[in-house]
């Protein structure tokens, strides 16, 4: 049987011993900074989060990747660099690479100048980047730059740019 004074009412279903845990374990554990948002925080809620894989990630011709083959948790924020890996994943397996052999690097800076260092410091053969701009653009393109013509004109080896 349920106690309900042990709820703080009844539109709140969190018990009360539930809730002076956290707020110790948050003094105990988190920043000054943190502690006094959780102090501040008049009914906490609980979320649960569940993990969900997926059996097979590639049918035929069809590949999942990111969020539609492996749910990643709310808290990290990880969707889009889930979708790299395993965009990475899948095209080193097409071509046969070993899983070694295939990374990725995450830099801080200015688009171009990073991808063109990256790119001489690892020895690349190939660097392959994306155009957002329709043709007709490519005059205004090739005068007021962009990420990708410099990438194209700066690099020391070959660039394959996909149109999106």
């Amino acid at each position: 049987m349920i106690d309900a004074e042990q709820y703080l009412s009844c539109d709140r279903l969190i018990a009360r011993s539930t809730v002076a845990a956290m707020r110790a374990d948050a003094a105990r554990v988190l920043a000054s900074q943190f502690n006094e948002m959780v102090g501040l925080c008049e009914q906490p809620f609980l979320q649960p989060i569940y993990d969900l894989e997926v059996p097979r990630m590639a049918f035929g011709r069809v590949a999942l990747v990111g969020d539609a083959a492996f749910v990643a948790r709310p808290h990290v924020g990880a969707g889009v660099a889930k979708a790299a890996e395993d965009a990475l994943a899948i095209m080193g397996s097409e071509i046969g690479l070993e899983p070694a052999r295939v990374s990725a690097i995450v830099r801080q800076g200015g688009v171009y100048q990073e991808i063109l260092e990256e790119a001489a410091a690892s020895g690349a053969d190939l660097i392959v980047m994306t155009s957002h701009r329709p043709p007709r653009h490519a005059v205004r393109t090739y005068f007021l730059g962009s990420s990708t013509g410099h990438v194209v004109r700066y690099a020391r080896c070959s660039v394959l740019v996909v149109r999106k």
